[in-house]
């Protein structure tokens, strides 16, 4: 155990010391910008810096990820220190803290996650706005102004009488940040942000001109600036804490999530993580730092050098504050504008054109762009009430929108209904309805999540009238027969689910002879329903082509289907099925290829990480190995292919056991047995024992619907939670 102990911080100081380093060179810029821009003094972002590394590094609940001083919090602290004071900000930290820690205690910290995207991406647009806004004043030589239209306004005035020193340097460092990218050699050893503050502070150095610097205190152990209660009404004061607890959080947890996506180490604990960013508020706050949250850039670049557990997080703290110490002098060299050129660089980058696609995707660019127009506008607490309040509205529309068409083609006349069907869409659903001519035969197809009496009033009225004129009605419900019950008097249970009619076995509908009208029905239904739902998507593909992350072996059996079991879509998973699952060792697939070529192309082209053989309970295939014999002469074929399971009915009579019974267990010791087979290729080993390639075990148990993954260290499957 002292063994392994020791070769296990060995690798850690081996990867995350270099990676503690680097971001360092990445967070000290940017915690004094911030600190600058929010109207803080300089040594406030330096302690949050140190304090987020070290007490949320060591508490939070996510291993990777770099907490201190956020760009996003830069408007609210700027607000806050403008109502309160520094001090009364500082009191405003602690006591965000207080209420952070508290929520995490609470365990509601997934609830935060519940705020839209399109609102938490809008609020950072409009900081990044209001921050190049003001910070280009500085970037000219000038102090910003009271709001971000106050600067806005005097931003032209500036231009004209600008201070040529400050802009040159502000421009050069802009320039680096932007060019650097040019210059990959040195670009993969220094940040950024770190070579342009170094080259605008060489010529603000070399040039000797007079422009204003960071100011850090003599005697930084000596520094008292911590939280005085603000002479302002509570109920001010709590709307304050509220704020930036509301922001930090919100910030934190969607860094977290976004970070974790990014390592195979352990996972977050959202809630432990909440609390850890309370505490470190906690400290800074009563240090006289400015708010600590979760840092997107920083913790992608500690998970980029290859950091790997809390170690990084809390050396790059650790680093932070001997610099300070030792090095106070040098950082006091920065200019102004050098750092304005940064947070401009910054508030640019924070307008992130990858998330304003996406909300345009999801139909929200309307929330979007009213929360970062209100940021900008009234604030940021303001701005992020118009937005959550927008999309609430936006949520409340389409809960009770319903789209209704009626249209003719090759098989007559069709209404296709989909959303909610409320009183409000009633008078939508009666004039499309009166479209349809007197007399024709139509097709209902009712794809409804809720129809409430008013709805059904109105759908089954034309019905009726519709028949008594002569046509005919057929209505084909999608999912909850909402339609139906209503009409007959049925009261359906409040949590009573119809599958949908690709989920229904296709033998329990189909009849023998109609099989061809059976598919052609199908495909209709995709066509209208199915097609406007991943169309984009396969078109996406169609263009890029296929990159799946992994090889899926499964078997042939029909009530297996592996997208649905694993929630996956187009382009998710490079199947391969067969009789059995089973993969060929090297070399006994002379007359049987159909599998390793499978493995060489996933491998190959298109370099999957993963590789997953998924078993699934009474295999007909190797229950006929338990039963020599059952299997006919005329099948010569199929008994040649189940001879690569004979290893896997060796592997149970030598006791390798399951779960459950004899067929049970030969089912779960297959999965096991093809795991080896796959090792036996040059091509596995050696992805495996490089890391580059991971096999994974799946038992499907259809009875239960039950997935379980195998346990590779004790060759046992476990079941997957539900949560």
């Amino acid at each position: 155990m002292v063994v392994y102990m020791s070769a296990q911080w060995r690798e850690r100081l081996r990867t995350d010391v270099p990676a503690s380093l680097v971001v360092v060179l990445v967070a000290l810029p940017l915690s004094l910008g911030i600190a600058v821009a929010s109207g803080a003094p300089v040594i406030a972002g330096l302690v949050s810096a140190v304090i987020g590394g070290i007490v949320a590094g060591a508490l939070g609940g996510s291993v990777v990820q770099v907490s201190g001083p956020a760009a996003g919090l830069t408007l609210i602290v700027a607000q806050t220190v403008a109502t309160f004071g520094w001090r009364g900000a500082c009191a405003v930290t602690v006591a965000a803290g207080v209420l952070q820690l508290g929520l995490g205690a609470s365990r509601v910290a997934r609830a935060a996650l519940a705020v839209s995207p399109a609102v938490v991406h809008g609020m950072l647009a409009g900081v990044g706005v209001v921050i190049v806004l003001s910070q280009l004043h500085v970037l000219l030589g000038d102090a910003p102004q009271a709001s971000a239209l106050a600067n806005l306004r005097a931003l032209p005035s500036e231009l004209l009488h600008n201070h040529t020193p400050a802009v040159f340097v502000g421009v050069l460092t802009l320039a680096v940040l932007w060019g650097w990218r040019a210059v990959p050699s040195l670009a993969g050893i220094v940040p950024a942000p770190l070579a342009a503050i170094v080259v605008g502070t060489a010529v603000a150095v070399v040039t000797g001109w007079d422009l204003q610097r960071v100011d850090i205190p003599d005697d930084i152990l000596a520094f008292d600036m911590g939280p005085i209660w603000p002479d302002a009404s509570p109920s001010v004061f709590l709307a304050a804490v509220g704020a930036v607890a509301l922001v930090a959080s919100v910030e934190s947890l969607l860094c977290a999530v976004a970070v974790d996506r990014m390592h195979d180490g352990p996972r977050v604990n959202l809630d432990r993580e909440l609390a850890g960013q309370g505490a470190a508020n906690i400290v800074a706050g009563a240090l006289g730092g400015l708010p600590v949250a979760g840092v997107i850039v920083r913790s992608t670049t500690n998970v980029n050098a290859g950091g790997r557990s809390r170690l990084s997080t809390v050396l790059h703290g650790v680093w932070i504050l001997v610099l300070v110490l030792v090095a106070a002098p040098v950082i006091e060299l920065i200019p102004l504008p050098a750092l304005a050129a940064l947070l401009v660089y910054t508030g640019v980058q924070m307008v992130n054109l990858t998330h304003a696609q996406q909300v345009h995707q999801h139909r929200e660019m309307p929330v979007y762009v009213l929360t970062m127009v209100a940021v900008v506008v009234l604030g940021l607490f303001e701005g992020v009430l118009v937005g959550m309040g927008c999309a609430l509205l936006l949520s409340i529309w389409r809960l009770t929108h319903a789209t209704v068409r009626a249209y003719q083609d090759e098989n007559g006349w069709h209404v296709a209904i989909e959303g909610s069907l409320t009183f409000l869409a009633a008078p939508q659903l009666t004039r499309t309805l009166a479209q349809v001519p007197a007399g024709v035969a139509v097709g209902v197809e009712l794809n409804a999540d809720f129809m409430d009496h008013a709805a059904v009033t109105a759908l089954h009225d034309w019905r009726t009238a519709h028949e008594r004129g002569g046509g005919s009605v057929e209505v084909h419900e999608l999912h909850h027969h909402w339609y139906a019950d209503a009409i007959t008097g049925r009261r359906s249970p409040a949590r009573k689910m119809h599958p949908t009619a690709w989920l229904l076995p296709r033998v329990h509908r189909a009849v023998p002879h109609g099989a061809r009208e059976r598919l052609a029905r199908g495909a209709r239904l995709f066509h209208r329903h199915g097609a406007r739902r991943v169309g984009p998507l396969l078109a996406e593909l169609a263009r890029t082509g296929q990159q799946p992350t992994q090889l899926f072996i499964t078997c042939a059996d029909s009530r297996i289907v592996p997208s649905m079991i694993t929630s996956t879509g187009p382009g998710d998973l490079f199947t391969v099925r067969n009789v059995g699952n089973l993969v060929p060792r090297h070399g006994d697939g002379e007359h049987d290829g159909s599998v390793p070529a499978a493995m060489d192309f996933a491998l190959h082209v298109l370099q999957v990480r993963t590789i997953t053989v998924c078993g699934h309970s009474g295999c007909g295939a190797l229950a006929a190995l338990l039963r020599p014999g059952t299997l006919p002469a005329r099948m010569p074929d199929l008994l040649r292919w189940l001879r690569h399971a004979e290893p896997s009915l060796h592997r149970v009579s030598q006791g390798a056991v399951g779960d459950g019974d004899h067929l049970t267990q030969l089912c779960q010791q297959n999965v096991v047995q093809q795991l080896e087979n796959l090792m036996s290729y040059p091509a596995v080993a050696e992805r495996v024992h490089d890391g580059r390639l991971e096999l994974v075990g799946m038992y499907f148990d259809i009875a239960t619907s039950r997935i379980h993954l195998l346990d590779p260290t004790h060759t046992r499957f476990t079941p997957v939670s539900s949560h």
